[in-house]
């Protein structure tokens, strides 16, 4: 059985502040993996970026995702967590996946430090592109999706407790 949920979206949709608030309701503990590349890195995920750039931000999360060995637990991943496949097989092993899909204008309503984000994306990339990119990877891992651009966070982490068969 699956003692894990696993949080995938494009930023802004919610994953930490959802994520903190069913943990919370379950009782689980909460693990942000771009907090844990950051604490491991000793540095903020756009400076790392800024330094060795997209793909060195990538490589740094599938690491981090192949060693997490967690019980009762929510995850946040990054944004780009969907682009390393050995990383989202382990996720699926070990977590239910959860999808919080929001649509393109919520994205760029939630984010406004695009510049200072921390968004593993090639320089030039556009919000509209790496959205363009993304959701079909989202859509193809998702064990369950939860539309999250119109509800409040309180709505989204009772809904999944209940989609999860946990409320």
């Amino acid at each position: 059985m699956k003692t894990n949920v696993s949080l995938i979206g494009m930023p802004g949709a919610g994953k930490s502040v959802v994520g903190r608030g069913l943990a919370d309701h379950l009782g689980w503990r909460f693990v942000d993996t771009d907090r844990l590349i950051e604490e491991r890195e000793g540095a903020k995920l756009q400076g790392i970026l800024d330094d060795a750039g997209y793909l060195a931000v990538r490589r740094l999360e599938e690491a981090t995702i192949l060693t997490l060995k967690l019980e009762r637990c929510v995850i946040a991943t990054g944004g780009s967590a969907v682009y390393s496949q050995s990383g989202m097989s382990h996720l699926q092993e070990m977590s239910t996946i959860v999808f919080l899909d929001i649509d393109l204008a919520t994205v760029k309503q939630r984010v406004r430090n695009f510049d200072q984000r921390g968004i593993a994306c090639a320089q030039d990339q556009t919000l509209e592109a790496i959205f363009a990119e993304r959701y079909p990877l989202y859509r193809q891992y998702a064990e369950i999706t939860l539309a999250n651009s119109k509800s409040g966070p309180e709505q989204a982490v009772l809904a999944l407790a209940e989609g999860l068969g946990q409320n």
